[in-house]
Parts: C-alpha cells; sequence; structure tokens
C-alpha cells in the first residue's frame, strides 16, 4: 500500500526533487526497508498524506484545469449561478479529465507502476518513466510564449531541446496556456448566449416592456436552445478534441 501510494506522487516528487536534490529522494525510496519497519498508524499517516497531494498534481499537470474552467464558464452564459451545482460541474470535469488523461496514465502504469511494484526497476529508473508521460503531455499542450515568458520571470536561459525543460518551469507554463486556451474556448461558447440577450433587451425595449427583466426572458429561450443543440455533448466532444489538436 505505501508503494502504490509513493507512485502515485511520482511526478511531483520529481518536481520537489529539482528543488532538494534528486539524489536524495531516489535513495530515500530505493532503500525502503524502512517502511516496513514503521508502526502501523505511521504507514496510514504516510499513505494519506503521499494521497493529499494528488489533488495538486490534477490541478496542475493534467486536462483538469481546463475543463472546470470552460463548464463553470460555459453555466454562467446560460446564466444559471447555481446550476448544475459545482459538485456535478468538479465531477463532470473530474470524469473528463480521466477521458482525456487516459493514455498518459496507461504509459505511466506500463512504463513504471507496474514494473516498480514487480520489483523490476530501481526508484529512479521509474521517477524518470513516471514523469515523462506528463512532460510530453504538458510539452504538447504548452504554447511558446506562455513558456518563454516563464522562462523570462525565472531569468533562465531558453533551453535547448524538449529534453532539457525543467519541471518547475514547465507547470507553470503549462498552466498559464491551459488559461488562456479555456478562456478562448468560452469566449466562442459565449457569443450566441449574448446574441440571445442583446435581442430579447432590444425586443422588450422596442415593445415598452422596460420593467420585464431581460434575463427572465432569455434564460428559457438559452436552455432549450442548448438543450435542442444537445449542448453538453458538443462542448464535452470538443474540450475532448481540443487535446488532440
Amino acid at each position: 500500500m505505501i508503494k502504490q501510494a509513493l507512485m502515485l506522487i511520482l511526478p511531483l516528487t520529481l518536481f520537489s526533487s529539482s528543488a532538494v536534490g534528486s539524489e536524495s529522494i531516489v535513495t530515500l525510496l530505493e532503500n525502503s526497508s524502512w517502511i516496513n519497519d514503521l508502526a502501523p498508524e505511521l504507514k496510514i499517516l504516510f499513505t494519506l498524506t503521499a494521497l493529499s497531494i494528488l489533488p495538486a498534481l490534477l490541478i496542475a499537470m493534467t486536462a483538469f484545469t481546463r475543463i472546470v474552467i470552460v463548464l463553470s464558464l460555459l453555466r454562467q452564459a446560460l446564466g444559471l449561478m447555481q446550476t448544475p451545482p459545482n459538485v456535478v460541474i468538479i465531477t463532470l470535469a473530474f470524469f473528463l479529465t480521466w477521458f482525456a488523461m487516459q493514455p498518459v496514465f496507461n504509459k505511466v502504469k506500463d512504463d513504471a507502476i507496474t514494473p516498480y511494484l514487480k520489483e523490476e526497476i530501481s526508484a529512479s529508473l521509474a521517477l524518470d518513466n513516471g514523469i515523462q508521460p506528463f512532460r510530453q503531455f504538458m510539452i504538447s499542450q504548452t504554447k511558446e510564449e506562455d513558456f518563454a515568458a516563464v522562462l523570462d520571470m525565472a531569468k533562465h536561459p531558453v533551453p535547448n531541446s524538449a529534453d532539457e525543460i525543467e519541471i518547475q518551469h514547465l507547470i507553470p507554463a503549462f498552466l498559464l496556456s491551459e488559461l488562456k486556451t479555456a478562456f478562448q474556448i468560452a469566449f466562442v461558447i459565449f457569443i450566441p448566449f449574448l446574441l440571445i440577450d442583446l435581442i430579447v433587451a432590444s425586443t422588450l425595449m422596442a415593445l415598452g416592456m422596460i420593467m420585464v427583466p431581460p434575463i427572465s426572458i432569455a434564460l428559457p429561450i438559452k436552455i432549450m436552445l442548448f438543450i435542442l443543440i444537445d449542448g453538453w455533448t458538443l462542448v464535452t466532444q470538443s474540450l475532448l478534441g481540443s487535446f488532440l489538436s
């Protein structure tokens, strides 16, 4: 159980190791016989601590950020501030992230987790194999200008190849790119709903119904239109497709 928890935090362990020295982290993992000597309570505490890092990994190194932002802004575009509830949005974003990241997860499992649990490879090799799929995914989704901005803020020279990119520079650049892409997608989604709001407001003004809130008329129209075009399916398909382009 402890070994599984250790492998779950492979990417963050490597990220942290760049700051404190990778050799000490790797030595700690390879000489993991000390784990068996711990009291059961400490083993549970160690495992829970490792698992608590998963939300940070989910946000920082996967497709979750883009998906949850687009879904949240879609809800605002419809004019529904609390529907669907946050728990529904987050749950949907989580499983869409699972679909989008499935090739990466499978590669980490095949190249790092399974061989390490079978004791076929060392912890250092498992760390390298485990981080590479995430690195490739983040590099493929990161815009050059965002990466250049992060390097400029860090006063770090531009690497000669992708293999030389340090993870502490790649993660913030990836998050900046995800934020930019999410807002670009949300802008396109907002346009038709904004047009509906403008048309309804103009119509009510022309009819002299200035006391009627436009949102009370526009909201059911937007919901009906969204249902007719099967909007949730279109948005989720577009989101998943955006990671393949």
